[in-house]
């Protein structure tokens, strides 16, 4: 255990504090009749898809399909609209609210819009990102104990972050709260969490990249624990896409064209790994209008690995991860939860191997 004194144990500013959304603006959930939960009649290729995604390195794929066209090229004829979230639980209201059709989105959110439609409204069509998710410390914090009585950041309740904390502290016997022998976990924007930490008001943070590398880089963090340690083999999924299943069955060729698209860009990305990074980076500064320095960006993209495979064996884990965490009560039987079936011919077209669907694909 650490000796050396500990940081500043200051409360976070409830105003920076981020509450899961209940509502976002003109994405409401949508109730549907039995009926209408049914299969969608084909309606060939769509007139608009609307496209959502992060200002996240993990969400690379996105960042380059859009900036630089591949989407809009695969798609043709039909017109893409894009919008940017900051957390999966905003992104996912999108989705029940019908607004968005085809989302980025981490691998935590997914299990959210599949219990709160009863299975029925979204599927899991492809992977896009393993990896690139770090619990990192102020330097005086070596251990697990050290961090007692401490406050760490996540980006939102119940995104992907907040689950592998929680998760994390469950393991190690350790009680979420403002106590003594407690770790407190604060859902604190990620914009906010660096000057928080800079300030001595946050411990850590549970982060994707780059929000990670930006704490090592930019404020000397440590990292106590890189996710990739808690899984089998190192692979979890950081980044997903998940599709409406009523659009997935009404524009098969369109969810395709987009899925051909993501497929190429990873090839590409994993022959030219330094254009990609710079591709996405560029395409994060026209977004957020600050790219990412250097030494931030080299780390970020070290840490990530470019993918179409969802892994997809290991949402039930991930659904039993809720549970640990303490935000579900039990773990969803994911019944159809998936349709790699669009993206497993893109595969075969681009003479790639199929990827697994672990028996989790909707046979409908």
């Amino acid at each position: 255990m650490n000796t050396s004194p500990p940081g500043p144990r200051r409360a976070v500013s409830a105003a920076l504090v981020v509450p899961i959304a209940l509502v976002l603006s003109g994405c409401s959930r949508v109730e549907r009749t039995p009926e209408e939960q049914g299969t969608a009649v084909y309606q060939g290729p769509a007139d608009v898809v609307n496209l959502g995604y992060f200002p996240n390195i993990t969400h690379w794929s996105a960042l380059i399909g859009v900036s630089e066209g591949r989407f809009e090229e695969a798609l043709g004829d039909t017109r893409l609209e894009t919008h940017t979230f900051n957390a999966g639980p905003d992104a996912v209201n999108g989705l029940l609210g019908d607004s968005l059709d085809i989302q980025f989105i981490g691998s935590n959110p997914p299990l959210s819009a599949y219990e709160q439609s009863d299975g029925t409204h979204t599927r899991l069509i492809a992977g896009v990102t393993s990896g690139g998710a770090q619990l990192v410390v102020a330097p005086n914090i070596e251990s697990v104990d050290d961090l007692r009585g401490g406050t760490i950041a996540t980006p939102q309740l119940a995104n992907t972050q907040d689950v592998a904390a929680k998760k994390w502290l469950f393991d190690n016997g350790i009680g979420q709260g403002s106590g003594a022998d407690e770790i407190e976990v604060s859902n604190v924007d990620n914009s906010e969490t660096l000057a928080l930490f800079r300030d001595g008001q946050l411990d850590g943070g549970w982060l994707p990249e780059p929000w990670s590398s930006r704490l090592v880089v930019e404020a000397d963090a440590e990292v106590l624990v890189d996710e990739r340690d808690e899984w089998p083999d190192g692979r979890f999924p950081t980044t997903v896409i998940i599709a409406r299943t009523e659009f997935l069955q009404a524009h098969p060729e369109t969810v395709e064209a987009v899925l051909r698209a993501h497929v190429e860009t990873v090839r590409w990305a994993r022959e030219n790994p330094e254009e990609a990074k710079d591709a996405a980076n560029a395409e994060l500064e026209r977004l957020t209008g600050n790219p990412l320095e250097q030494a931030v960006l080299d780390r970020a993209w070290d840490n990530i690995e470019p993918t179409w495979d969802p892994d997809t064996a290991g949402f039930p884990q991930l659904a039993r991860n809720s549970v640990d965490a303490g935000l579900l009560d039990e773990a969803p039987e994911l019944t159809a939860f998936s349709d790699l079936r669009p993206l497993n011919r893109v595969l075969a077209e681009l003479g790639e191997d199929p990827v697994d669907d672990a028996g989790l694909d909707d046979e409908s």
